[in-house]
């Protein structure tokens, strides 16, 4: 689902989320101003298409399968800095959107807010400045900030992918294909998060995932912007 803009004068888009319908629907609703180069269903394949069709936005999902929002995030930053994010969720949380400030000034907004919220996201971030929807402006930030930094040094990158994949409820083998590793060492991994973690099960294991923010047990979102 990939176009190739002729129009560079304005800044073009690449789309990020795994809700088909709701994907389409920001499409259409972003193209009516924006360039869009392009829609992606999940974190992976979010990397791939950033470093291919680079473009100066991107509006992603966080909860992303295979690689979360954040994380993929991350990855496009050290070899595209000056792209921009604005992050998309169902979860009202501050210390998500603290972890998402870290990566610079990028835009937060939740997924039912208006339309005209999410163009004032952009429009904030194009203008070098940073956005949140006002249910994730933090009370104490400097806490906030403080829980989101301990969040991401809790486990490393190879690990925080091998949870959330667990979690996602995918097979030993399409884990290891999926990162490149052997079955061996993606079981090494989990061993060592469960010893670390003192989790006893699988359901524990996911249980830690979703309190982390790796994955997030979102309800559909609503299709309208």
């Amino acid at each position: 689902m990939e176009t190739v803009s002729k129009d560079r004068a304005r800044p073009r888009f690449l789309i990020a989320d795994d809700h088909a319908i709701f994907a389409e629907a920001l499409r259409a609703f972003l193209e009516r101003t924006y360039p869009v180069v392009g829609v992606v269903a999940d974190g992976r394949a979010l990397i791939e298409a950033a470093l291919r069709l680079k473009p100066e936005v991107i509006v992603v999902d966080v909860g992303m399968p295979v690689l979360n929002g954040l994380d993929a995030a991350r990855r496009i930053k050290e070899d595209a800095p000056n792209v921009k994010f604005i992050f998309l969720t169902m979860q009202a949380d501050p210390n998500l959107a603290a972890a998402a400030l870290e990566l610079g000034l990028i835009g937060f907004v939740l997924k039912h807010a208006a339309g005209a919220e999410l163009l004032k996201s952009i429009d904030h971030v194009l203008h070098g400045k940073a956005y949140l929807s006002p249910q994730v402006r933090a009370n104490d930030w400097v806490a906030t900030k403080t829980r989101a930094r301990q969040f991401t040094k809790e486990l490393t990158q190879r690990q925080r992918e091998i949870v959330q994949l667990y979690a996602e409820g995918r097979p030993l083998k399409e884990i290891a294909s999926l990162l490149n590793l052997s079955e061996k060492t993606v079981e090494f991994h989990k061993h060592h998060i469960m010893e670390a973690f003192h989790l006893k099960s699988n359901a524990g294991l996911i249980l830690y995932a979703l309190k982390r923010g790796l994955v997030f047990a979102d309800p559909e979102p609503s299709h309208g912007c």
